[in-house]
C-alpha cells in the first residue's frame, strides 16, 4: 500500500507542469495571485534569471516558462506564446537602464559593462546606442555590481531589482546619469517594449493541450487579481525588500503585462530592426496559444 501511494504521489508530481519563474521583483503580480487561488500548488515552479529560464525551455526542461524576447525569436519555432501575457513597458520601464558616467553620445570605443541576465535588454542597449547615438562601444560582461562596474567602465546595463537599486539609490549618489531603455524605445518608435513573453513549448502543448491552457488562465488570473490589489502586493514585498511599498506600487503600476496587437507591433519592430544581426528572421513569426 505504502509503495503505491509512493509511486502515485510521484506520478502525481511528474504530471505537474514544469513553469518557470523569473526571480526579479517585475514578475511578482503575475504570481502573488496564484498563492492566493491556490493554483500555485498545482505547478512544479522553478525560479530563476531570465537568462537562464529561457535556455530551460529552449532544451525541455521547462514545459512553460517566461522567456527573453530575443530567445522567443530565435526559437520561436519551438514555441507558442502565451496572448496578453508578457513583461514590458509602454514609456519608462524603470529596471532596464544605463548608468553612465558621460553623455551616450561620447561612449563611441568606451568601456561599457553588460550586468545585465536578460539578452534582450542587452540587444536593446546595443541597438539603442547604435542607431541613436552612432557609437560603438567596448563591450564587456560582469556581475551587477555599480561600484565595481564604474571602477573599470564609463557606463553599464543594469535590468531588474539590480537596477532598480542602482538608479533609485547608488546612481543618484555617485553623480551618474541614469537611462531608461523603455523610455528611449518608446520616444524613438512610439511603440510599447515586451521584454519577455510566456510561452510553452510545442511539443508540450501537443501532449497537454488542456494543461497549458488552464496554466494560462491562471496566470492571467493572478495578474488581474495582482493589479486589483497592487497596494496590497506592494506592502508585503517591502517587508524583504530594500524598496518601500509607495515605490514599490508605482514600479508595479509602470510595468505593462499585456501582450496584445500594440505589444505585438513592437515585437515585430525589434525583430525588424535587430533580427539579421541577432539570429532570427527580421519577419519572424510569433504564433499565439489560440491563434
Amino acid at each position: 500500500m505504502d509503495s503505491l501511494g509512493e509511486s502515485t504521489a510521484t506520478d502525481h508530481r511528474r504530471s505537474r507542469p514544469r513553469v518557470g519563474h523569473i526571480q526579479f521583483l517585475n514578475c511578482l503580480p503575475l504570481y502573488w495571485g496564484l498563492a492566493r487561488t491556490g493554483t500555485l500548488l498545482d505547478l512544479e515552479l522553478s525560479k530563476d534569471t531570465p537568462e537562464k529560464l529561457s535556455e530551460q525551455l529552449v532544451r525541455g526542461d521547462l514545459d512553460i516558462a517566461p522567456i527573453t524576447l530575443v530567445e522567443f525569436l530565435r526559437n520561436a519555432d519551438q514555441l507558442v506564446a502565451f496572448p496578453d501575457l508578457a513583461v514590458g513597458c509602454d514609456g519608462p520601464v524603470m529596471s532596464c537602464v544605463i548608468v553612465s558616467q558621460v553623455p551616450l553620445e561620447r561612449l563611441d570605443g568606451a568601456r561599457v559593462a553588460l550586468g545585465s541576465t536578460s539578452r534582450t535588454s542587452v540587444r536593446l542597449a546595443q541597438l539603442l546606442l547604435s542607431e541613436q547615438y552612432k557609437v560603438t562601444p567596448d563591450y564587456y560582461t560582469c556581475p551587477p555590481d555599480l561600484g565595481l562596474m564604474m571602477q573599470e567602465a564609463d557606463a553599464a546595463v543594469l535590468i531588474g531589482d539590480a537596477a532598480l537599486r542602482a538608479s533609485l539609490h547608488d546612481a543618484p549618489e555617485l553623480g551618474l546619469q541614469v537611462h531608461d531603455l523603455g523610455l528611449m524605445w518608446k520616444q524613438w518608435t512610439g511603440l510599447p517594449f515586451v521584454f519577455a513573453v510566456w510561452a510553452a513549448r510545442k511539443d508540450y502543448l501537443v501532449r497537454e493541450p488542456e494543461v497549458v491552457r488552464e496554466v494560462h488562465r491562471a496566470f492571467l488570473e493572478s495578474r488581474n487579481l495582482s493589479l486589483e490589489e497592487v497596494a496590497k502586493v506592494a506592502e508585503q514585498a517591502a517587508r524583504w525588500e530594500v524598496f518601500d511599498a509607495e515605490l514599490l506600487e508605482r514600479y508595479f503600476r509602470t510595468l505593462d503585462f499585456r501582450f496584445g496587437a500594440e505589444q505585438l507591433a513592437g515585437v515585430r519592430e525589434f525583430a525588424r530592426r535587430t533580427g539579421p544581426t541577432t539570429g532570427f528572421p527580421a519577419d519572424v513569426t510569433v504564433e499565439l496559444l489560440g491563434g
